[in-house]
């Protein structure tokens, strides 16, 4: 499959002058405030996207620029675990140069087999968008799961939520021990959720250590009666651009699950935001989790106010 000609493609370039990042960030900022009617992209997440752990540009990267050298499209593939899972994304507002870049990513997708005899590839699309779900068909696609982005907005002071009985917050910060307790909590938590992929200890270390919207006083382990059952990680991917805290994950076992830990997690994380003046919360949840979760969300005044739908294709390598 060809380009238009005078567009080129090139793998990203991750280098000191940041020149691609600002790049992708105009790009993909724009393309969602087409659709959304909101920029839904920061320039912090162009520049955690361009250098997550495992992503190598050369290999698993694509920009498509016109003949004017202006980046009109860009294809990547993050591949999950031991690889047999892989999130690919792709943004272009061309129809020809999407089908390229999924033409792309799909034989990229193909050629890092490793063995594997069929390959589970997932790829997020905003309900609205229509053009790309109809790329998202034409490649055997299929719809699997339905996010929602909840947010809970707060105009006034959140107090500090009291903790369950039994339970201690700590957060994690620089302690080795609990950052190494919320990674086994998470890694159980979410075993049967839709996309979950096993990340080795130093893997996901790793991915924390190098997103700049991120840090470690933003993830809080909760322990009950002296055991780890409940994780809540925050992050700032939200707040330049809304104003808003972001729940990046919350988590609780199995075993301690209907002790009101979760919706507890949940309130702490309004009053941290509130505190800072942030103007709400935001995060995202499956509406088909093993777990009720969009209940739970409700149920502390959050409202859904983005869907967005996640598709995907199985495929094998040849």
């Amino acid at each position: 499959m060809e380009l238009p000609a005078g567009y080129v493609a090139r793998a990203p370039r991750v280098g000191d002058d940041l020149a691609d990042a600002r790049a992708l960030h105009v790009l993909v900022r724009d393309y969602t405030l087409a659709v959304t009617g909101s920029a839904d992209y920061s320039f912090d997440d162009a520049r955690d996207e361009l250098t997550e752990p495992g992503f190598e540009p050369a290999r698993d990267g694509r920009f498509v620029l016109d003949a004017g050298g202006r980046l009109v499209g860009n294809a990547f593939v993050h591949r999950k675990g031991d690889g047999g899972m892989v999130n690919v994304d792709v943004v272009a507002r061309d129809d020809v140069v999407r089908r390229w870049l999924f033409w792309w990513a799909l034989d990229q997708v193909r050629a890092g087999a490793d063995g594997h005899g069929a390959i589970t590839v997932d790829h997020g699309c905003y309900r609205d968008d229509v053009p790309l779900r109809n790329t998202l068909t034409e490649n055997g696609f299929r719809l699997a799961t339905t996010y929602h982005r909840m947010r809970a907005d707060h105009t006034a002071e959140v107090p500090a939520p009291a903790p369950p009985d039994g339970v201690v917050l700590r957060v994690a910060g620089d302690d080795d021990g609990l950052r190494r307790s919320a990674h086994h909590v998470l890694m159980s938590a979410f075993t049967d959720h839709f996309g979950f992929a096993d990340q080795p200890y130093d893997e996901w270390l790793e991915h924390h250590e190098r997103r700049p919207v991120f840090a470690w006083s933003q993830l809080w382990v909760a322990e009950l009666d002296g055991r780890p059952v409940g994780v809540l990680e925050c992050d700032d991917r939200f707040a330049a651009d809304e104003r808003c805290g972001c729940v990046a994950e919350v988590g609780v076992v199995a075993a301690a699950r209907g002790r009101g830990i979760a919706s507890f997690l949940l309130r702490h994380a309004f009053a941290t935001d509130a505190a800072a003046g942030l103007a709400g919360t935001l995060l995202h949840v499956d509406t088909d989790n093993v777990t009720p979760a969009l209940r739970l969300y409700e149920s502390v005044g959050m409202r859904p106010v983005l869907v967005i739908d996640a598709w995907r294709a199985v495929v094998t390598p040849g």
